[in-house]
């Protein structure tokens, strides 16, 4: 079963930035179908930012043209670059894995904190 494992939050002020990381293990990285969702307090879990196998990605509109999801398949490690960060991206974000794209068998880590405020 692979692990996840968050790092890189922390408490920014608006306009800032972060760079999340999610690194893997125990599982075969370049046949996961690899994501980022994220909770604010007293909401739903909603995706934020999704990489296929074969690099595409798909975003919510809400944090499209600031936040960016890459992978290094070579670190079995997925990252989210977030840029011009609001009040309204702080939340507890969550890395997400699903084999070959299959939500039954996804697993998940167990969350940053991402707070963003003077």
């Amino acid at each position: 079963q692979v692990q996840l494992v968050e790092s890189g939050g922390g408490l920014v002020q608006p306009g800032g930035s972060l760079r999340l990381s999610c690194a893997t293990s125990g599982g075969n990285f370049k046949l996961y179908t690899m994501a980022w969702y994220r909770q604010a307090p007293g909401k739903q879990r909603e995706l934020v930012a999704r990489i296929t196998i074969d690099g595409s990605t798909n975003y919510s509109d809400s944090v499209k043209g600031r936040f960016t999801i890459s992978r290094d398949n070579a670190k079995n490690t997925m990252f989210l670059q977030m840029d011009s960060l609001k009040p309204e991206d702080t939340a507890v974000y969550y890395c997400y894995a699903a084999p070959g794209g299959l939500s039954d068998l996804a697993r998940w880590g167990r969350g940053t904190q991402v707070t963003v405020s003077t």
